[in-house]
């Protein structure tokens, strides 16, 4: 019985000597999740409130209705409260009605962000 114990005993302790010198591969690289999980530069203009950028993207050809990070550039900026840039991205034909991959509204990022410009803005919006 204690020869039994003192032979599992060693052969465990080979086992964690083996596993301790052995440096596992990581899975995948940090750097690519970070960037997996980065709005397009796009959407970061607007989260920056750079006005004159996202201007200058959408006279570029910028899709301003394509998702990132399933959500639309209007979301994000509802999500911000940059109301000029809402206004700018509606008077380019963005999609009011979109909804984010979450199934949230516009007006419902607006409401969770407390963007009071940004429900300024959608009011005005649906009264057209």
């Amino acid at each position: 019985m204690k020869r039994t114990i003192l032979t599992v005993a060693f052969a465990l302790s080979m086992l964690v000597d083996l596993s301790a010198s052995e440096k596992p591969e990581p899975y995948f690289d940090n750097t690519i999740v970070v960037e997996f999980f980065k709005p397009n530069s796009f959407c970061r203009a607007i989260m920056n409130g750079d006005t004159e950028t996202v201007k200058k993207m959408i006279q570029l050809g910028e899709d301003i209705n394509q998702k990132s990070l399933g959500m639309t550039p209007l979301h994000f900026a509802a999500r911000y409260n940059k109301a000029e840039i809402m206004e700018v991205l509606l008077e380019n034909g963005a999609d009011l009605d979109k909804r984010c991959d979450k199934g949230y509204t516009v007006r419902k990022h607006a409401e969770l962000s407390n963007a009071d410009e940004a429900l300024k803005v959608l009011k005005a919006a649906n009264k057209k």
